[in-house]
């Protein structure tokens, strides 16, 4: 037994990436010899945000590992780096791989409805994303993400707020949803209300850009 690469494990599983970094190079697995080390590499360099070098691993595993789960998260944290690094042509082909092999989710719709937005294909990515509610109507991120399309895009400002707070309802905390909710509110004319929840969602986000955006727009607009 390899005490390294156990320890790693038990550091990754307590989010302390970086220790759990260290002991997996220090590890006496071989990494062509094991899909599992290269897995693990792969994610604890995906949370470190070193993506070149995460991929690197991913792509070991895909190719190499026996267990499909193992594959089937590998490629949608594949997914994730193309997406957040804005190469969605990568991102794409990750996801068609996925269907392909049968692995069709309501992650798999959520990661599509968001490549097609951020390529400015509105109407493609709510398909995806009422895909992705067809199969968990109470999907918490998809709930949040048709509400902010519908209110950013002033296709239903309405509804936005329906499905906004509905997202808020089961992540009370998480500071998207809250400032998803504050943006819809907005949209509406409701500016006290938005206030609050923007307020909140900047103080959770520690001064996200794109929160920090939505609250200077609402209180300009009350001068």
């Amino acid at each position: 037994m390899d005490n390294n690469f156990q320890k790693a494990v038990r550091l990754y599983r307590e989010k302390k990436y970086d220790k759990a970094l260290k002991e997996l190079l220090k590890s006496e697995h071989n990494l062509e010899d094991n899909a599992d080390l290269s897995y693990y590499l792969g994610l604890c360099y995906t949370q470190l945000k070193q993506y070149d070098e995460a991929v690197l691993f991913l792509e070991q595993v895909i190719t190499s590992h026996s267990n499909v789960l193992y594959i089937y998260q590998c490629r949608m944290v594949l997914c994730y780096i193309y997406a957040i690094t804005e190469q969605f042509r990568m991102a794409d082909f990750e996801l068609k791989r996925l269907i392909e092999d049968g692995y069709e989710s309501v992650q798999v719709y959520c990661s599509y409805g968001y490549i097609h937005y951020h390529q400015n294909n509105t109407e493609k990515s709510m398909e995806y994303y009422e895909k992705a509610l067809e199969l968990d109507p109470e999907h918490a991120s998809t709930l949040n993400s048709i509400g902010y399309i519908l209110a950013d895009e002033n296709i239903d400002p309405k509804k936005a707020v329906v499905y906004c707070r509905r997202a808020v309802e089961k992540s009370p905390e998480h500071y998207p949803y809250l400032d998803s909710l504050g943006w819809a509110l907005f949209k509406n004319g409701k500016t006290d209300e938005s206030l609050e929840y923007l307020r909140i969602a900047f103080d959770k986000s520690k001064g996200n850009r794109i929160v920090a955006k939505h609250l200077k727009q609402v209180m300009d607009s009350r001068k």
